[in-house]
This record gives C-alpha cells, structure tokens and sequence, in this order.
C-alpha cells in the first residue's frame, strides 16, 4: 500500500511558484472543510467537490452534515482563483486536478517499482472520498474498471470487522547463524511469543482454528538493513541453522539481485503472528441481466472534460438492485460517499451490491 496526502480534508494552497498543490497538510474533521462552517477558511478537497456540484449539500453524510457551498466559493477565490486570476470553477477543478494526479503518480511509481502493469487491473476505490475521484484516476492510469464495493465510504472500518481475529509478537533478539546459534533460545523465544499470542486470540476466537506464521529480519553481519525472511514451521534444531541460511540467501538474491558469499549472517528480530481461520468468502454469483433505473433527480455537474456544468441524473445506491445499469454522466449518492459516473462510463450494480464502473468501447 502507498500513503500518499490525499483526502476530502486535504488543503489546497498556491505556493511560492505559482502552483497549485494539496496536501499532505489536512483540515481533518475540526474544524474541517471550509463547506462545513465549523470555522476552517482554507479550501480543501471536499470544498472543490461541493463547487464542482459532485456533492448535495443538503445529503453529505446522509444529510446529517449540511454544507454551506457559499463558504467553500469563497476560501476558493481566496485561495487560488484570486492569486492565480484562475475563475471560481477552474480553480476548483484545478484542485480536483491536482488531487487526482498526485494519487494516479504515486500509483505509478509503485507500479514500476514492481514492475507491474495497471491498465489491465481493477480499481478497488473505498473511502469517503475516493468513489469522487475514482474514474477520473482510472482515466489518468489508463485503466478501464473501477469497482467500488458496497460500504465503501467505510470500508476500512467494515474491513477490520470482517477480518479473521489475529495478534503479532514480535522480539528483539540478536542471534549469529553461525557456530553459537542456540536452538534452544530460539524455541524458548517463540514457545513464549505463542503463548502472548495464544491469549489475546483466544479471547476474540475461542473455538477457531489458528494458524502461525514466523519471520525473522535477517542481514550480513555489519549490514545497516534487514530483510524479512519466512521461517519454516515446528521447533528448530542442529539442521535449522542450514535451512535459516539457505532462506535468507534465497530472499536476499530475489530483492538484491546476488548473495554476498563470505559473510556471516544474524538476526535482528523475530515476530510470530497467530490467527484465527476463517472460511473463504463463496464466489460472487453470475451478473444479472441489465434493467434500466429512473433518477431520483437532475443537478448541475461540472465536466473536467468539456469545462461546462451540465445537467445529470442523480441516483440513490439503495434503489439500485443488482442489475441496474446507469450511463454517465450521473451522480450516484448515498449516506457514506457519491460516486461519479463520468461521460464515456457505464455503472454496473452486481450481485454483491458493489458498482462496477466500467469505460464505454470507442464507437
């Protein structure tokens, strides 16, 4: 995963270059977006979005959190339209923009970093702002498919519930693999780490069936960094001390390209994670056939591609059954988070109630 300070609450300012740039500096939720009135002057992401019409006022957080779209007008002609001579709209999308393309660069670099390919991946987008941005950061990546699951506005609270009961002890333990590797040490240490673990997962799952996994941050000696190696299950003994070599030269050649023969090795720390088995989730069932929906209702939305406000039908998720299909441009809008559905893109609900946005084929 890649952190990047990217949010409803991310602030958006001009700096000494005459550049638009948000983040990683947050109104958080006190006192917030300027749109909220709780006292915060400077524009932010969620301000953008109220100005760009892809947010009610009156049905943020279903309703309970009223915007004021005056105040979020205001911080953004303060902020960069005045300073930069930009229009209230354009500096507003230049906010979105800029936002957006800090998202799609980190994912890039992470991407050659490992080098893998995005655009014949999916888009999971979850959080309260991120089904806003989500197909504008897709089109930016070249990726055809954005699935937003339902829940998503909490879908890291929701994730949390729903994972297996697990607890990790980690150790630090200083431990040569050479002739003073001592196996008992080494077992008395995970024999008590399973124990701390045993408890605290017991708690939370009494009856389940538990699985362990052992790593070990391993360097040559004299290294300043280590890499994290898996350990073979059960308890060592006199052939352990091969078998932990041999496991760390493998890990090491597979991140640096070579070993480094000569040199002795040594542990760091050792962590042991115990958890609780859960069963798989059942395959998710065959797409139904596509039905049409009515709106629930037009408002004005601004595209970043014709640099209009245009009039879109606007939905409510929860009168969307699986098979509902919607054409962009539209709003789809719920008590969590608003999905955009751009031009060019089609909404899917699928069986398991999650959007499947996906790019139209060219004509």
């Amino acid at each position: 995963m890649v952190e990047i300070g990217a949010g409803g609450g991310s602030i958006a300012y001009v700096d000494d270059l005459q550049r638009i740039n948000v983040g990683p500096e947050s109104a958080g939720a006190e006192p917030g977006p300027a749109c909220y009135g709780r006292g915060g002057a400077r524009p932010a992401v969620t301000d953008a979005d109220v100005v760009l019409g892809r947010l009610d006022p009156a049905y943020f957080a279903g309703g309970t959190i009223p915007l004021e779209p005056d105040r979020a007008a205001a911080a953004i002609d303060r902020a960069i339209g005045a300073p930069l001579g930009l229009a209230r709209l354009e500096a507003a999308l230049g906010i979105s923009e800029i936002v957006e393309e800090n998202m799609a660069n980190a994912a890039r670099v992470h991407a050659v970093e490992r080098g893998k390919d995005l655009q014949a991946r999916t888009l999971i987008a979850f959080g309260g702002a991120a089904p806003l941005h989500a197909a504008r950061l897709a089109e930016k990546l070249g990726i055809r498919r954005v699935l937003i699951p339902s829940g998503a506005g909490v879908g890291s609270a929701f994730g949390f519930l729903q994972a297996p009961v697990a607890y990790e002890v980690a150790r630090s333990r200083y431990v040569r693999l050479d002739d003073t590797f001592d196996t008992s040490l080494v077992n008395a240490l995970f024999a008590e780490m399973r124990a701390e673990a045993e408890a605290v997962v017991a708690a939370g799952a009494p009856d389940a069936r538990l699985i362990e996994t052992r790593t070990a941050d391993m360097r040559y000696r004299g290294q300043g960094h280590e890499i994290t190696v898996d350990l073979p299950p059960g308890e060592f003994d006199a052939a352990s001390r091969t078998t932990l070599a041999a496991a760390f030269g493998e890990a090491y050649a597979s991140t640096y390209g070579r070993i480094i023969p000569g040199l002795d090795t040594e542990i760091m720390n050792w962590t042991l994670r115990l958890a609780a088995v859960r069963e798989p989730l059942p395959p998710c069932p065959p797409q139904p056939a596509d039905r049409s929906v009515r709106p629930n209702g037009h408002r004005a939305l601004f595209s970043p591609t014709d640099l209009v406000l245009q009039q879109v039908a606007t939905y409510r998720r929860d009168g969307l059954g699986p098979g509902s299909v919607v054409h962009g441009p539209a709003v789809i809008a719920e008590d969590e988070t608003t999905t955009i559905v751009p031009q060019g893109f089609t909404a899917r609900i699928n069986p398991l109630s999650a959007i499947l946005l996906e790019k139209d084929d060219p004509a």
